[in-house]
Formats: C-alpha cells, sequence, structure tokens
C-alpha cells in the first residue's frame, strides 16, 4: 500500500468524526514553528523556579528540533501529498513534507516534560500530533515518523546527564 493510500484511509475513517478535524487543526496552530511547545517551556520556566533548566531545556529541545527538521526539509524537498483522493485541511508555510516539523518539535518537547514529570503519560501526545498532521492531508506516515525520531533523538540529547 502506498503511503497516499493509507492517508486516503485515514481521512475517510475519521476527517468526519465529530471534533477530529477542529481538534488536529487546534494542534497544528500550537505547533506552528514550535511555538506553543516553546512557549510552554518559558511558562514551566517562570511557574517553577526549582526546575527552570529543565523547563528551558524543553523550549530548547522544540527549537532545535524544529530547526532541524527545516534544514533537512530545504535538502530532501519531498512534496507534501498531493493526491486528488486526499483533502489538505489546513494552510502549511511550506510546500515541503519530509520529515514533519510538528512530530519534530512535539515529539521534542514531550520527551523532555515526560523527563521534568518523571512520569510516561506526555509521551501519548507525540501519535495524536503525528496522526493529526496526517488526517490533515500534509504528512505522509513517514514523514511523521522521521519527525518524532528526530524530536526524541534531540531531546536525549539537550537533557545531558542531568
Amino acid at each position: 500500500m502506498r503511503e497516499a493510500d493509507v492517508l486516503v484511509q485515514i481521512q475517510r475513517n475519521f476527517a468526519d468524526r465529530p471534533g477530529v478535524l477542529p481538534a488536529a487543526r487546534a494542534m497544528s496552530h500550537f505547533g506552528e514553528h514550535a511555538l506553543g511547545w516553546m512557549g510552554l517551556g518559558a511558562a514551566g520556566a517562570l511557574v517553577q523556579p526549582a526546575k527552570r533548566e529543565q523547563w528551558i531545556r524543553l523550549a530548547g529541545a522544540a527549537f532545535c528540533s524544529h530547526a532541524i527538521s527545516v534544514v533537512l526539509k530545504r535538502i530532501v524537498r519531498r512534496k507534501r501529498p498531493n493526491d486528488p483522493r486526499i483533502k489538505v485541511g489546513v494552510a502549511t508555510p511550506s510546500k515541503l513534507s519530509f520529515p514533519s516539523s510538528h512530530a519534530t518539535s512535539t515529539a521534542a518537547a514531550l520527551v523532555s516534560l515526560a523527563y521534568i514529570c518523571g512520569k510516561p503519560w506526555p509521551l501519548a501526545g507525540v501519535p495524536v500530533m503525528m496522526f493529526s498532521r496526517m488526517v490533515l492531508g500534509v504528512h505522509y506516515p513517514s514523514d511523521v515518523a522521521a519527525g518524532a525520531g528526530i524530536g526524541v533523538a534531540t531531546a536525549v540529547i539537550m537533557k545531558g546527564n542531568k
């Protein structure tokens, strides 16, 4: 099965369910340019001074992973899904698809948040963001998988030995 066929199936099975597209669009806006995640890091640093360095690392991981994804997009130059069966549900800042910057910064931020909390529950948000990018028709499965992998690696590196 081609990746475009996977997107068609995802949209057929989920896009018309109540709340799915509005939630996916809201997630898209929150994750645009990693701004929501960097804002979360800044807010955490203000609210939890004892963990300020960890919150700053979260914001840094979101920023760095996003920057890495933008550079990779310009190197790989893979075009976004362009199949008449796929409905695009949100505007995008570029026509480049690989890797998903949203999946990248989300994985970096939520892995960092799991470190801060000492709990795994934030990781549940990573596949949700990955899914949202596919239901919106703006990324292939390999785009979001690669993005999540880059984000996880960035968070691990940014965590350091602490």
